[in-house]
């Protein structure tokens, strides 16, 4: 039975091919979670800002002194 070898630039290839996708596949996945994290800060935000229009839009901001 006969060993197959990998040669030097086929290891290479590989390792830059499976990285590639790793960090694709992990930049996605971030993003997605951001996004998704965003989205209820936003909504958050969103429904305070309409039940608490009483809150000055100041009231977050440190006074400059």
């Amino acid at each position: 039975m006969a060993a197959k070898k990998l040669t030097l630039l086929q290891t290479v290839a590989a390792a830059g091919v499976f990285s590639a996708v790793s960090c694709w596949y992990g930049f996605m996945f971030g993003r997605e979670s951001a996004r998704r994290e965003l989205g209820g800060i936003i909504d958050d935000l969103r429904n305070s800002s309409s039940t608490g229009s009483a809150a000055s839009p100041d009231s977050h901001t440190p006074s400059k002194r």
